[in-house]
């Protein structure tokens, strides 16, 4: 356990830190699934559209350094080519 101040604030700061980034990465998976659904359904325009929201959250995670800018990219990527993919 932390036993000076400066100790005590750096773990105060974690957990905040570590909350934040919870919530971030947690609505990053949640608009990645939104996308795989509408592409699973088949819905076209519903998938661009939400792949349009799910790049913006990928790329807001990235430049809070929650991924790193290549995971991002590979997200982004694949679920690009899945929307492309879809027949409608």
């Amino acid at each position: 356990m932390a036993n000076h101040a400066s100790a005590k604030k750096r773990v105060r700061q974690t957990v905040k830190r570590t909350a934040r980034n919870r919530q971030i990465r947690t609505y990053v998976r949640t608009c990645v699934k939104r996308v795989r659904a509408a592409v699973e359904s088949g819905d076209q325009d519903a998938a661009k559209k939400a792949l349009i929201e799910a790049v913006s959250r990928i790329d807001g995670a990235v430049s809070k350094g929650i991924f790193h800018r290549k995971t991002g990219s590979r997200y982004i990527s694949r679920l690009t080519r899945q929307v492309h993919g879809v027949q409608g």
